[in-house]
């Protein structure tokens, strides 16, 4: 089976032009998580994957390289619904690289490799990929916006954008797909109707290229029966289904960094009183958990059962997402838009009831696989990108490049040492981020924005892992992390439509403005 390394290299080589690209990709082994649906009961199994892709650019053999695109995403893997849920949480480019920008290229070729059945790592028969659009002047690489060369993508632009990805993927991904697959496509705009919507997205993409292949539904995939939900069925040891305590947080999976988790924090800690916090865990005395004869009494164990559902069990998916069109993330004169693409692969034997077929893989979800790396060195990887080094400038970017790539590279061979955190002077920006109601955001922040971490959720403590997590060594850097490509092909020129990167735009035509010459009067 091809890695996720080689797909996407691959996925390069017909990009125009003549430069070498030389690629990171981090892919951590399955854990146990807890987070996705917090409020369902019972809780679903889940197991996640972190995954980074670092692309850097070489435009000359003697040239420094220099970051361009970079991707962060989460796998899901549900095994007793076999389904798998892949998120886009960030995709950011520092507009440093060559014309055109590999950054649309790159997010195809990630998203092919997950959707194609041939490629996928994760044996399941279905797939939801999902992301949240808000554009933003940078996510992953500091100070990036003060780079001249970056232009990034307004809101309708790039939504716009997401969409004619999406459906490149999916023209790419028909043919391979099993003739009883099932695929569909969803979006939404929030305040927008379907006319309004449709109208906005067709003017941003009047530069890319013609809007040919699958129908679009506008709307949200929770209400639809055709493909059952990742956590909507409890399965029993008879095959029989059973939906238990059906509440609002069995339907819609919470991610990091996305407005639709906080509304659901929200809604399970309101009651008829209104925006409650959630009680406070009574402390285990001998006064209020055991009684005279010394046995332990329900105090405790009924409040460490309880769950503050609130609104969740009331609260239908169709008005959930109404509601949201009212939420600061969507109403903040900023659009955003929700993108889901839909797989079933065995839609035949399914008959759309819910029932799992066949397909089933034989090695535990939580077995790493070659390849992969710990979480933590992930993490390590991402915290010295976002705190170490910034972007603001060629030479800078440079250094940043040459910095984090021998982080990884050093992580591998057991080199623990990361560079130190740059720290610099405040800088004004003219840009305005979403929710500044007006003011500018303290420009001495590297931290993206992101919505405000879960409140107070109770969530049992995870089981440990019963496999080690990996060690990764100078072999596997080479074999699964670290690769390049050089490309040769016919350049483009900046007046032919490309799909251009999420944070990039080519350099405006000049205009030449001519003068009316005025007529003089004869004299009489």
């Amino acid at each position: 089976m091809v890695n996720l390394r080689d797909a996407l290299l691959n996925g390069l080589k017909s990009l125009p032009g003549t430069r070498e690209f030389h690629l990171h990709v981090l892919v951590s082994s399955p854990r146990k998580h807890n987070g996705l649906y917090p409020y369902a009961q019972p809780r679903c199994r889940s197991y996640l994957q972190d995954v980074l892709i670092l692309l850097s650019e070489q435009s000359t053999p003697d040239s420094p390289r220099v970051f361009v695109t970079a991707i962060e995403a989460c796998v899901y893997n549900l095994p007793t619904t076999s389904s798998a849920i892949l998120y886009i949480s960030k995709v950011d480019s520092t507009g440093q690289g060559s014309f055109p920008s590999p950054t649309a290229t790159l997010v195809i070729s990630f998203l092919s490799y997950y959707a194609d059945p041939a490629t996928s790592p994760i044996t399941v028969e279905n797939l939801w990929i999902q992301l949240f659009a808000r554009a933003q002047n940078q996510y992953l690489f500091p100070n990036s916006s003060e780079f001249s060369g970056k232009r990034p993508l307004n809101d309708v632009k790039l939504c716009g954008w997401w969409k004619r990805v999406y459906t490149n993927v999916v023209n790419k991904i028909t043919n391979r797909l099993p003739p009883t697959a099932l695929l569909k496509l969803y979006y939404l705009i929030p305040g927008y109707s379907q006319l309004e919507a449709d109208h906005s997205l067709n003017i941003a993409g009047s530069l890319f290229p013609p809007h040919d292949g699958p129908r679009w539904t506008y709307g949200h995939p929770f209400s639809q029966t055709e493909i059952p939900l990742p956590c909507s069925i409890n399965r029993t040891g008879s095959g029989t289904e059973d939906i238990v305590s059906w509440n609002l947080g069995t339907v819609i999976p919470s991610f990091d960094d996305d407005p639709k988790s906080r509304f659901m924090d929200e809604l399970a800690h309101t009651d008829k009183e209104g925006l409650k916090s959630p009680p406070r865990k009574r402390p285990r005395t001998v006064s209020n958990t055991t009684d005279n004869a010394g046995t332990m009494g329900p105090v405790a164990d009924k409040v460490d059962s309880e769950k503050p559902l609130g609104e969740l069990a009331k609260v239908t998916p169709d008005e959930f997402w109404e509601r949201m069109s009212f939420r600061q993330e969507c109403v903040a004169g900023a659009v955003t838009g929700f993108f889901t693409m839909v797989i079933r692969l065995a839609a035949d034997s399914q008959g759309g009831n819910g029932k799992i077929g066949n397909i089933r893989s034989a090695v535990s979800p939580l077995a790493p696989r070659a390849g992969q790396v710990s979480s933590n060195l992930n993490k390590r990887v991402i915290a010295s990108l976002m705190t170490a080094v910034e972007f603001s400038t060629p030479e800078r970017a440079i250094h940043a490049t040459e910095s984090i790539e021998s982080t990884i590279k050093g992580l591998c061979e057991g080199i623990t040492s990361i560079s130190t955190p740059i720290f610099r002077a405040p800088r004004p920006q003219t840009a305005k981020m979403e929710g500044s109601q007006g003011h500018d955001p303290p420009a001495t922040s590297l931290e993206p924005p992101k919505t405000p971490p879960p409140r107070n959720r109770r969530l049992p403590d995870v089981s440990p892992n019963p496999f080690p997590e990996p060690e990764p060594t100078l072999e596997t850097y080479n074999s699964y992390i670290y690769g390049s490509i050089c490309v040769s092909n016919a350049p483009k020129s900046q007046n032919q439509k490309v799909l251009y990167g999420a944070n990039e735009m080519p350099s405006a035509p000049q205009v030449t403005v001519l003068t009316v010459r005025k007529k003089k009067k004869r004299a009489e």
